[in-house]
């Protein structure tokens, strides 16, 4: 009996679907994540005589044009609902543990990376700042483990707060650092065109990606609060409910959708960074109404669409595998793999917190906890559509093996760790305040920095 691959391709991502929940939960009982299972699905499957497609961006450039498109959306989604879950108001002091990571370990990594790829592999050095600014954003997809829960949880997780917020605002800030790779093939020397990308992309880009952002987060939060009433999540139950309080209705997740669409169309017209545009977009409207539930309905509308494409991009990553994409791997290419994982995140990451409040096993948390994922196969994709670079082999098989090393890596260490770093920072805080409170002469209770208790 001869299978057809096409309904193979529909019977294989259907059950991926249906699984994926039990699945997850399953797997997190044995500190397993489900990009580990089904990378290694897709990969048997696509390996075994069944006809089904190789997917290799370094043989067909039809592929890399696909995996563009399709890495594009599911960051796309990915941005949002991250930037939809976060509750913390924001403020230079809120989030002044983010921009070390975006300021001081991001460049960190781009530059370690490009000049080991440089100095092991011999890459020209417009493809080794590609390699640098493909693998310098941590990866809002496959971080999902480590990042903050829905909305309205009422919990506070600097931690993961961190690790969200930069994977949010990174995904957006890699792409100057892309279009300098892109500028730089055949170029020899320094001259005019540096000024130019100094201006353009990492001035004019990224002003019009927050702005575009936030301007579309207010039109959006405008929209549909100024339109429907509203209730705040803990005063909505069964009784309200029937005494007619007004429900949202599945319709509001195409205005979550088109203003997710919009904000990065917007922010590409007016030639900024669309992925900037939709992350800050998201958070300013997340800023409106905060006890509201539509946050936590938009969440998980947005949620439902990242899970679907997550899927489907993870079975297509194990093809990948599997038609042959490490094959130019060296033992140089692979040790920068492994020290990215291992050394420059880390070291990059420790580098930028290490003046942070955070207690020491949460500054380790945040340094080591960079997940790499989608977002290095988007920009390497971007890179080959745009110019013609050298080694593109060599620059997909390095950047393939450090996301596989970083799905098996923190896919089994970030559950136990972040839990033990939260557990270890929460009596580290209780500890504090009941020191403080025992030298208070009047014993009335002391706000901690890192707990929700109030003054």
């Amino acid at each position: 009996m001869e299978f057809d691959p096409r309904i193979l391709l529909f019977v294989i991502f259907g059950l991926g679907l249906m699984l994926a929940v039990s699945l997850e939960r399953f797997l997190a009982r044995l500190w397993l994540s489900l990009p580990i299972l089904y990378v290694g699905t897709g990969y048997v499957l696509f390996s075994l005589p069944l006809g089904l497609p190789h997917i290799n961006p370094t043989v067909d450039g039809f592929d890399a044009v696909t995996l563009e498109y399709v890495t594009e959306f599911i960051v796309i989604a990915s941005l949002m609902a991250a930037g939809i879950a976060i509750d913390r108001p924001v403020s230079w002091i809120n989030w002044r543990q983010i921009w070390p990571l975006l300021v001081v370990a991001m460049p960190l990594t781009i530059a370690s990376v490009a000049f080991l790829g440089w100095w092991s592999l011999g890459l020209a050095p417009a493809s080794a700042i590609l390699l640098g600014a493909a693998l310098a954003p941590t990866d809002p997809v496959l971080a999902r483990s480590v990042q903050v829960g829905p909305p309205g949880e009422n919990k506070r997780h600097d931690i993961r707060f961190s690790l969200t917020a930069e994977a949010g605002l990174n995904d957006g800030l890699a792409f100057p650092f892309t279009y300098l790779a892109i500028a730089a093939v055949g170029m020899t020397s320094l001259g005019t065109w540096t000024l130019e990308w100094a201006a353009l992309d990492l001035g004019w880009r990224i002003l019009a990606g927050c702005a575009v952002g936030w301007a579309v987060g207010r039109l959006g939060s405008w929209y549909v609060f100024e339109r429907e009433a509203d209730a705040p999540i803990e005063e909505i139950n069964e009784e309200t409910a029937s005494a007619g309080t007004p429900k949202y209705s599945t319709s509001e997740g195409l205005i979550v959708l088109g203003t997710l669409l919009l904000a990065y169309g917007l922010a590409e017209l007016a030639e900024g960074y669309g992925f900037l545009a939709v992350f800050v977009g998201a958070v300013t409207a997340r800023q409106r109404e905060n006890r509201s539930r539509y946050h936590k309905i938009s969440h998980h509308f947005i949620d439902q669409i990242e899970q679907i494409v997550l899927v489907a991009v993870l079975f297509g990553f194990g093809a990948m595998l599997a038609s042959g994409v490490l094959a130019p791997l060296t033992w140089p290419g692979a040790l920068i793999g492994l020290a990215l994982v291992f050394v420059i995140r880390p070291i990059a990451g420790f580098v930028a917190e290490a003046r942070s409040d955070l207690p020491m096993i949460g500054t380790l948390a945040i340094a080591f906890l960079g997940v790499r994922g989608m977002g290095s196969i988007y920009y390497l994709a971007y890179g080959q559509n745009h110019a013609d670079f050298a080694q593109l082999d060599q620059l997909w098989a390095v950047t393939s093996f450090a996301i596989l090393v970083s799905i098996v890596v923190h896919g089994i260490v970030s559950g136990p760790f972040i839990l033990f770093a939260e557990k270890r920072k929460s009596h580290i805080h209780a500890g504090q305040e009941e020191s403080m409170l025992s030298h208070t002469p009047s014993g009335r209770p002391i706000m901690v920095e890192g707990t929700t208790k109030p003054e």
